[in-house]
């Protein structure tokens, strides 16, 4: 199943929380995407199944907060699946590029 994908749902979800504040919108996207690469980062350092999925967990949740479906559908299949997986990293960076 393929996910619809809204490049504007982060800045949406951002303007709910916050209001019509453009340099706060930007300042807290900015913030979401650093904490999106530092899990990415771990994921591509764990040293074992376990922290490659937790990190994967971290990932998930965050997309979630911020409305970004599709990294969070992504992240849950990193959790579920192989450690490690170059395709589901792949996927990821895609994913991001894209927010």
């Amino acid at each position: 199943m393929r996910m619809a994908y809204d490049p504007g749902a982060i800045d949406a979800t951002l303007a709910a929380a916050v209001g019509d504040e453009p340099a706060l919108i930007a300042e807290l996207r900015e913030a979401f995407l650093e904490s999106v690469q530092r899990c990415i980062e771990t994921m591509k350092s764990a040293d074992n199944p376990d922290g490659w999925a937790a990190a994967a967990l971290r990932l998930k949740g965050l997309s979630a907060s911020f409305g970004a479906v599709r990294l969070m559908a992504l992240a849950n299949e990193a959790a579920n699946g192989q450690a490690h997986d170059g395709a589901i990293l792949r996927r990821l960076h895609r994913a991001v590029d894209r927010l």
